[in-house]
């Protein structure tokens, strides 16, 4: 049987995995899923979220997808490994994800036959049937130079009023640098946000939202709150470390035929990854400054 169900959950309440029903929105990410939502139906072209590894970006993107899906008016794609090669590589994929129909002939695609194969989809969707065409990319700072000229070029199709595409890129915060290089790119970003890590009060509220949608209903709190304060702590606020060292938590309380996770069981996990070697030099050196 699995650790989750022996503990009274459903489900696996602390799994890394981008699962959207799992995401707690904190205001950062209502704020930055919020104003997405509006660029997206006001067609502006292209929205900027930037944040640290950890921070949420890929389940915001995952979530976004969600709230697409329940909208019958949007043609959407998502690029989780934006590294191309080359601009042919990356009109390619755009042109096989999107189903892009490409003129009949023995020879292979030229670019310039991409080119104006994707241009005719976005004039064909987004104005002759209303559609709203979206790209999603998440792990945006892979995008080499070459390939942000791609999406440069295609943010310039528009009508009179709107942009025929509409970019999300999330990225780690070294695509700020990137952007910022590129006048012409960093001009076109209708809006731009940077997630941080979550505050104490949204880290206890995001491990106790986990642990409802997992379907505990038990009245006992399973994270005492000086457990909480010590994985607050450790993980410095960054969801990925807090969803990481819960489960680690959770599994240490059926391993020990134990009821309730304290304070002494968050040190003795900490601790040992420390001891064997596991831990991000980052997080040592927070640990040892408090």
């Amino acid at each position: 049987m699995s650790y989750y169900r022996i503990l009274g959950f459903e489900k696996e309440p602390f799994s890394t995995s981008p699962d959207p029903d799992f995401f707690y929105l904190s205001k950062e990410h209502q704020t930055a899923l919020t104003n997405i939502l509006i660029e997206l139906r006001l067609k502006r072209g292209l929205s900027v979220i930037l944040g640290d590894i950890g921070t949420g970006k890929t389940t915001l993107s995952r979530k976004l997808i969600q709230e697409l899906k329940a909208r019958g008016d949007f043609i959407f794609h998502i690029i989780l490994d934006p590294s191309f090669d080359d601009e042919y590589m990356f009109l390619t994929s755009l042109v096989r994800n999107f189903e892009i129909a490409l003129p009949s002939s023995d020879k292979p695609a030229t670019i310039l036959d991409l080119r104006e194969a994707v241009e005719r989809f976005l004039f064909q969707k987004g104005v002759s049937e209303n559609k709203i065409i979206t790209l999603i990319i998440d792990e945006a700072q892979k995008l080499s130079d070459a390939s942000l000229e791609v999406l440069r070029v295609l943010l310039n199709y528009e009508t009179n009023e709107f942009k025929l595409l509409q970019l999300v890129l999330l990225g780690q915060l070294e695509l700020h640098a990137k952007i910022m290089n590129i006048p012409n790119f960093f001009d076109r970003i209708s809006f731009k946000y940077t997630l941080n890590p979550l505050d104490f009060a949204e880290a206890k509220e995001m491990i106790e939202f986990r642990i409802r949608q997992a379907g505990y209903k038990a009245s006992m709190h399973l994270f005492l709150e000086e457990a909480i304060r010590q994985i607050y702590q450790y993980s410095r606020g960054y969801p990925r470390q807090i969803t990481m060292l819960c489960h680690k938590c959770l599994k240490n309380l059926v391993l020990k035929n134990k009821v309730v996770v304290d304070a002494d069981c968050v040190r003795q996990i900490v601790e040992e990854e420390i001891r064997t070697g596991w831990t991000r030099r980052d997080q040592l050196l927070h640990k040892n400054s408090l």
